[in-house]
């Protein structure tokens, strides 16, 4: 009989979004390994039905299930009862709803994409249900939510509780193990992987005919993280070079207003194209287009856009931040420079901007490794050890990295 996974996520196919592609990316791997995966999505930030239930819109908690590609999907929503209903109230209705999920199937191991959502909720059930749980750790939850005063409690005795612990960096992994020094012998980091992509039959991009001169892009939802400041003032210094500054995506809505004004005073807006939020399939048309992609990022897991790049054996230019400056190796396969510094990054660009053949150098090496080390293959491998490590709690075993 095969053994019953659930795994508990923010997003999931057709839902946009990195957490969800990597899921499902798993997902599919682990039903080829021989599991029977379910996934449950859920969120656990509740603005939709405050605003639902403002506008007198009430309902019961609910799970919908359906079914893609050989997973069982449950979507679960809490109800909405009031419009003083507070986050513990919309918490305890999306617990019973994965609880009685348990109860019909019985799963023999949790595991939980996103720990501050996901995890203490997910472990929670998973420790009273005596069944191992696997938290996945990809990048924001610890470099961001961990100094939220409310949730530093529930993150570290998630990590204290977790049969294995995942990371897409080590620069993640070393973080929880000082936040949780006794998950050292039970945690391990990896990378992502990619499915190598055809960008000759992707359509021609609708911003393609306003693309003038050495095409700087970056794809992505921008926010905080992703530097754009840094890159926007190493632009400032580059204007006697004919280029375009390319932002594939959308900045997000609650910093629209800072962004407006950090573009305005750049001193390079006439050089800036922004597509607005866009489909993948549109956003990896462009990646054709570009002749320097960057990722200046402050911190950032292990971002599918970059190995999208690689793919498209664009030349790149990244920071020493997270997985970011793990799969890039300086001078080999981009350049890697330091993380808040316009000026590495102005030399970077100009670098490249003035060297065509460093640039189609980099970019077959980049492609290169992304075939060979992050290929889906090596990250099945991965995922099966931990697999077989969280379910053989018994056997303590100590990850290869």
């Amino acid at each position: 009989m095969k053994q019953k996974i659930c795994i508990t996520t923010l997003e999931f196919p057709p839902d946009v979004g990195g957490v969800g592609e990597s899921v499902y990316r798993i997902a599919q791997m682990l039903v080829a390994i021989g599991y029977e995966v379910h996934v449950a999505v859920f969120r656990a930030i509740f603005r939709n039905e405050r605003e639902l239930a403002a506008s007198g819109e009430y309902r019961r908690a609910s799970c919908q299930s359906s079914e893609r590609d050989g997973v069982a999907v449950h979507r679960i929503q809490a109800a909405i009862r009031s419009t003083a209903a507070k986050e513990q109230d919309y918490l305890s209705d999306i617990y019973d709803q994965l609880s009685i999920l348990h109860r019909r199937y019985e799963f023999d191991l949790f595991h939980a994409f996103f720990i501050n959502e996901m995890g203490y909720l997910t472990t929670l059930l998973a420790k009273e249900s005596n069944v191992p749980v696997i938290n996945s750790i990809r990048g924001a939850d610890l470099h961001k939510h961990i100094f939220s005063p409310s949730q530093h409690g529930q993150i570290t005795w998630t990590l204290e509780n977790s049969a294995w612990t995942t990371f897409v960096s080590r620069d993640l992994m070393k973080r929880a193990r000082v936040l949780a020094p006794s998950i050292a012998a039970r945690s391990s980091a990896f990378w992502n992987s990619i499915t190598p992509i055809e960008f000759d039959h992707l359509p021609q991009p609708a911003l393609s005919d306003q693309l003038q001169g050495t095409v700087i892009g970056s794809v992505g939802s921008f926010r905080d993280k992703k530097g754009v400041e840094y890159l926007l003032d190493a632009c400032r210094t580059l204007r006697d070079l004919d280029f375009t500054l390319l932002f594939v995506g959308d900045f997000v809505g609650k910093e629209s207003d800072y962004w407006e004004q950090e573009l305005r005073d750049s001193g390079v807006a006439d050089r800036v194209l922004i597509t607005g939020k866009i489909s993948r399939a549109e956003a990896l048309a462009y990646l054709p287009q570009m002749d320097i992609f960057t990722i200046p990022s402050i911190h950032d897991g292990c971002p599918n856009a970059l190995l999208e790049a690689m793919l498209a054996a664009k030349a790149i230019v990244g920071t020493h931040v997270d997985a970011i400056g793990e799969i890039l190796e300086d001078n080999v396969n981009g350049l890697a420079i330091n993380p808040f510094s316009s000026e590495e990054l102005a030399v970077a660009l100009r670098q490249l901007m003035t060297q065509p053949n460093l640039r189609q150098q980099f970019g077959i090496a980049a492609r290169e490794k992304v075939l060979t080390q992050l290929a889906p293959a090596m990250e099945q491998q991965n995922w099966e050890r931990v697999y077989h490590q969280a379910l053989n709690v018994a056997q303590p075993m100590m990850m290869p990295r």
